[in-house]
C-alpha cells in the first residue's frame, strides 16, 4: 500500500521544515519540494494534499515565484500559507497589493468556525502574522473565513475545489491552535487516515533493509550521536553481525561519552554486532597543535576522521554497503530538497570517504526529522540518555574551545559541561532549554581563591530554546540553577576562576561558539 503523503511546496519560506514537521506530528507523512519541481513529479507522488509555504517576494512582481495553474485542477486539496495564500488569490483572480499597515507578530484574528479548517476552534484566535502585502479582494468562488481590522482576508476557502488559504502562520508555536488547524486540513479536508507512526516505520524499514542488504556486509561510522546510534540500531536489528560499527574517539567527546557508547554497542551490549572502538586521541591532538582558527580546526578534524575511518575500513576489507545517519534536515539544508538557499554543507550529504571500498550507500533515516529519529530510537530500545542526547557538533569540543585545543583544555570543558548539564537536568522538562552546554573561552582573568591570587580561564555557559535550530532564543533559567552551576564549576574544575552566561540570540550569534 502506498504511503499517504502531503507535499509541501517551498516558495522560499523560512518555515518549510517546520510545516512538514507539524504535518508529521499529525501522523501524516510529508515531504518538501521546491516550487520549481516539475508537476509530473509532484503528481506521481499521488499526494493527499499540498501546502504552499510562505516566501520573501511580492506575488504581483514580474519575477515572483509561481506555479503552473494546472495544479488547481487536480482536485487535490491545497492550503496556501502567507505568500502561498497570496499566490493562490493572485493566480485565481483575487487582488493582492501592498498593505496600508504591515502586520507582524501576534495578532487577534476573527475565525469563521464553520470552516473545516477552523472546526472546533474559538472564534477569536491569536495568530502569528508576518506580511507587507495583503489580500485586498478574494478570488471568485472563495468565501472569506477569517479577518483582522487590518487584514480583510486573513483566510479564505473554496470548498468545492478544496482550496484554502491563510495569511498567518499556523505552523509556528506563536499561533494558538495552529497545529489543530493543520490537523483539520490533513484529516477533515484531505481525508488522511494517519498511518505515519514510528512503530510501523521501524518495522517497515527493518524489512526494507533486509531485502536491500541480503547477505551483504555493512560498515557504519558510529559517532555516538543520536542519528548514527539510531542508524546503527536499525541496521543491527535488520542484519545483526553483518554490520560492523567503527567508533572513533578523537578525544573531543563529552565526559563519559566513549564509555556510554561502548556499553550500548560494544561486547555485552544490547546489539549483537561487530564493534570497533579506535582510540585516536593523541593523533588528533597532535594534528590540532598550534591551530587556533575555527575553520582550520574543523577541516583538520573532518579530514583526520576520514583517514582513521578509512584505515579501519581497509583492515575489514571490502564491504557491500556504507551506512550513514543522514536525516531529512541534512538533505533539505544541503539544497537537495525545498527552495531555501543552501544553509550548510553536511558531512552526511555528499561527503563520502573516497577510499572505502563499498558498492552502495544505505541511509535508513534519510526521511526523518530529529524528533522522529529520537522516537525511532525509543522504539528500538536504545537507552533514554542516548536517545535524548543534545545535538553535538562533528568536530566535538574543539569548537567549544576558543583558540588552540589541548588535552588540558578538553578536560576543563568536559568537567564544566558535565556540571552545567547536571544542574540544568534537575529542572522540570518544561523548563529545560533545547540545547545547553559549557564552552571554554580563551580569556584568562585575575581571581581570588583561598586568599590567593589566581589567573585562570573563564567558562561561558550557553542555553537556548529553538524549534528548528535555524533561529534560537536565550533560555532564561532560574537564578539558583545558574549560581549553583557557577559555584560548582569554579570549585570543582581546575584552572577556572570565572563563569559567564551567554545572553546572545541566533542570529546574530550562532548556537555553537566556533
Amino acid at each position: 500500500m502506498q504511503q499517504e503523503t502531503v507535499i509541501v511546496l517551498d516558495f522560499g519560506g523560512q518555515y518549510n521544515q517546520l510545516i512538514a514537521r507539524r504535518v508529521r506530528e499529525c501522523n501524516v507523512y510529508c515531504e518538501i519540494y521546491s516550487y520549481r519541481t516539475p508537476l509530473e513529479k509532484i503528481r506521481a507522488k499521488n499526494p493527499k494534499g499540498i501546502i504552499f509555504t510562505g516566501g520573501p517576494n511580492s506575488v504581483y512582481l514580474p519575477d515572483a515565484a509561481t506555479i503552473d495553474p494546472e495544479i488547481y485542477t487536480w482536485g487535490v486539496p491545497i492550503l496556501g500559507i502567507c505568500y502561498g495564500s497570496q499566490l493562490m488569490m493572485h493566480m485565481l483572480g483575487g487582488k493582492v497589493c501592498r498593505a496600508p499597515e504591515r502586520e507582524y507578530g501576534k495578532t487577534a484574528v476573527d475565525l469563521n468556525t464553520t470552516s473545516p479548517l477552523f472546526s472546533g476552534l474559538p472564534e477569536k484566535n491569536v495568530c502569528w502574522m508576518s506580511h507587507n502585502d495583503y489580500i485586498e479582494q478574494a478570488a471568485p468562488g472563495f468565501e472569506i473565513t477569517a479577518s483582522t481590522p487590518n487584514c480583510p482576508v486573513a483566510a479564505a476557502q473554496d470548498t468545492a475545489r478544496g482550496l484554502y488559504c491563510v495569511q498567518f502562520h499556523p505552523e509556528v508555536m506563536h499561533t494558538e491552535n495552529g497545529v489543530q488547524m493543520l490537523h483539520n486540513f490533513v484529516y477533515k479536508v484531505c481525508g488522511c487516515s494517519g498511518t505515519w507512526k514510528m512503530d510501523s516505520f521501524v518495522a517497515a524499514t527493518v524489512e526494507e533493509l533486509r531485502k536491500k542488504i541480503g547477505d551483504g556486509r555493512v560498515l557504519c561510522a558510529l559517532s555516538g550521536g543520536v542519528d548514527s546510534s539510531v542508524c546503527a540500531a536499525l541496521l543491527a536489528k535488520a542484519v545483526g553481525r553483518q554490520l560492523t560499527c567503527v567508533f572513533v574517539d578523537h578525544g573531543l567527546l563529552r565526559k563519559n561519552e566513549r564509555e556510554q557508547v561502548c556499553e550500548v554497542f560494544g561486547e555485552g551490549g544490547a546489539f549483537d554486532i561487530n564493534f570497533i572502538c579506535v582510540d585516536a586521541r593523541d593523533r588528533f591532538y597532535q594534528k590540532l597543535a598550534g591551530q587556533t582558527a575555527p575553520e582550520s580546526k574543523r577541516k583538520i578534524i573532518g579530514e583526520e576522521f576520514i583517514r582513521v575511518f578509512e584505515e579501519e575500513a581497509k583492515k575489514i576489507g571490502a564491504v557491500d554497503f556504507l551506512a550513514q545517519g543522514t536525516i531529512y534536515p541534512d538533505v533539505v539544508e544541503s539544497g537537495l530538497g525545498g527552495e531555501s538557499a543552501v544553509i550548510k554543507s553536511h558531512h552526511n550529504v555528499g561527503g563520502l570517504p573516497d577510499k572505502v571500498d563499498f558498492k552502495a550507500l544505505v541511509e535508513p533515516l534519510r526521511d526523518l526529522f530529529k524528533d522522529e529519529v529520537r522516537q525511532a530510537g525509543r522504539e528500538l530500545g536504545l537507552p533514554e540518555y542516548l536517545v535524548s542526547r543534545q545535538p553535538f557538533p562533528g568536530p566535538g569540543l574543539a569548537i567549544r574551545i576558543i583558540g588552540e585545543v589541548t588535552p588540558e583544555k578538553v578536560a576543563i570543558v568536559q568537567d564544566a559541561d558535565a556540571i552545567w548539564r547536571e544542574e540544568v537536568d534537575k529542572l522540570p522538562m518544561s523548563q529545560r532549554p533545547s540545547q545547553y552546554f559549557a564552552a571554554l573561552t580563551n580569556m584568562q582573568s585575575v581571581g581570588v581563591m583561598g586568599d590567593e591570587r589566581t589567573y585562570d580561564y573563564a567558562i561561558a555557559l550557553r542555553a537556548v530554546t529553538t524549534t528548528d535550530f535555524m533561529t534560537a532564543e536565550v533560555t532564561l533559567l532560574p537564578t539558583e540553577t545558574l549560581t549553583t552551576a557557577a559555584n560548582r564549576i569554579v570549585n570543582e574544575v581546575k584552572n577556572v576562576n570565572r563563569v559567564m552566561f551567554d545572553y546572545t540570540t541566533k542570529p546574530p550569534a550562532t548556537i555553537e561558539f566556533e
